[in-house]
């Protein structure tokens, strides 16, 4: 999923041969990193998202298939027909919507794995330019490329929406950023 950002990344950091210029290819691998996690975020929500329309989806055919009982109980063709459109509408939705399910949590899994290997990747590129003040930068000591109260840790609870609209926000300038600086 990220692996062209990553691949790219790599093999500026491959080519840089001054410490500065290390520095510099680790400092866009962090961002690339937060980018990422951001992403992540994102996906988790588009998750949530399909879960919630799901549920109403699944409520919905129950109402469906309820509604069809009583029908057949009085015997009312039209309305038996009517309640059996309605049951097949709502159940190919819900068909739909558990395969997109599937397919959000199969993605977001993989994202979340790239996002493990790019972060040790990170720490160990890191821990190769001098230990010291490099890695310090990216909290090799810490267990985390982020300060404990940095809100894209992932283990960090959510922030109302003005912290969102932050982290959105310094999202799509490290993007800009990192585009400007690769030549893009």
């Amino acid at each position: 999923m990220f692996e062209q950002l990553r691949q790219r990344l790599n093999d500026l950091l491959d080519r840089a041969t001054s410490p500065a210029d290390r520095r510099t290819m680790v400092a866009m691998m962090r961002d690339a990193i937060v980018e990422a996690k951001v992403s992540v975020r994102e996906m988790r929500e588009q998750l949530e998202e399909t879960r919630r329309r799901l549920a109403t989806e699944r409520d919905e055919l129950e109402t469906v298939r309820r509604r069809g009982k009583l029908a057949a109980q009085i015997e009312d063709a039209q309305t038996i027909q009517i309640a059996a459109d309605y049951e097949r509408r709502h159940g190919e939705r819900v068909s739909v919507l558990e395969r997109k399910l599937a397919a959000q949590e199969a993605e977001l899994s993989l994202a979340e794995r790239e996002v493990e290997e790019m972060t040790r990747e990170l720490k160990a590129r890191a821990a190769g330019i001098g230990g010291g003040a490099a890695a310090a930068e990216v909290g090799e000591g810490e267990g985390s490329l982020f300060p404990p109260d940095d809100p894209l840790e992932p283990d960090a609870g959510l922030r109302g929406e003005i912290d969102r609209a932050a982290r959105d926000a310094r999202a799509a300038e490290m993007l800009a950023e990192l585009k400007r600086r690769m030549g893009k």
